[in-house]
């Protein structure tokens, strides 16, 4: 008779737990459905916009993902909140173990950081000629946490974005043209007129020079073994090499035909000999 008693008790008070628990069990349902539909409602506005706008694919892949976790974690919250688990200790619990892993993956936060400012403000995109960090490359790809440059020799650099968004870059597409600066030394015998007047020459004659603004030459320093001339020309960023390395070989071709000596470094020995009688 006492065991029938003891089992009719432990019945009501599940009953009466089912009950009292049920109202919050079926909010919560609803509140896990709704929001679950919200969630996909706002991603597909925010897909929307990023189709309107001007993004770069990878931000756009990396905000929707961030929205929708986001959204989910603030879903996953009101949810356990509505089950009787409170908020204050949802959130210390929440706040602690973000603190573990933030301390654990230090570095690859701040990469992720630099990528999203990447990323964000756009110094740079794939296809543009940098240098950073003492590598010299075009933008092969960027990602959330690593920039990836093809070097000149055809290696694949991979740079940190951490180190990239907190460091000098210089990106030479970013405007449409480039300025060349070559120095050339000349004899102090030479005559400097001439050795102008063939390094303009030798612009005009080539289509890949700009003619506006017009390439330029002066004395750049009157050194202790040469008359060092500058030559300054602009080209369109696909031809600047292909200008750079022409007038390069140009240079050195007219002037020996014009006579005009390029001084190099050298040393005259003499040889004295003594005879002993």
């Amino acid at each position: 008779m006492e065991k029938l008693t003891d089992w009719q008790t432990h019945m009501d008070e599940a009953t009466n737990w089912i009950w009292n628990t049920l109202p919050s069990l079926v909010m919560a349902i609803i509140i896990l459905v709704l929001g679950l539909w919200i969630i996909k409602f706002i991603n597909r506005l925010v897909r929307k916009f990023f189709d309107k706008a001007d993004y770069d694919p990878t931000l756009e892949t990396f905000l929707q993902s961030f929205i929708r976790i986001a959204l989910k974690v603030i879903l996953f919250v009101l949810v356990v909140t509505q089950l009787g688990v409170k908020s204050s200790s949802l959130v210390a619990i929440v706040g602690a173990a973000g603190l573990a892993v933030g301390l654990a993956l230090q570095g690859s936060l701040s990469n992720f950081a630099g990528g999203v400012l990447i990323l964000l403000f756009k110094p740079f995109k794939v296809g543009d000629f940098i240098s950073a960090q003492g590598v010299d490359g075009t933008v092969k790809e960027i990602s959330i946490f690593t920039t990836k440059l093809n070097t000149f020799g055809n290696q694949v650099a991979i740079i940190p974005n951490g180190q990239l968004s907190n460091n000098n870059i210089i990106n030479y597409n970013a405007e449409s043209t480039r300025r060349d600066k070559i120095d050339i030394g000349i004899g102090y015998g030479s005559n400097i007129k001439e050795a102008k007047d063939i390094l303009l020459q030798i612009c005009s004659e080539n289509e890949n020079i700009l003619k506006d603004p017009l390439p330029e030459v002066y004395v750049g320093e009157l050194a202790d073994s040469s008359v060092n001339l500058t030559l300054r020309f602009w080209a369109n960023n696909d031809v600047f090499w292909a200008a750079h390395f022409y007038v390069m070989e140009e240079i050195k071709l007219r002037f020996d035909e014009a006579g005009i000596e390029i001084p190099f470094p050298q040393r005259d020995i003499h040889m004295k000999t003594e005879t002993f009688s």
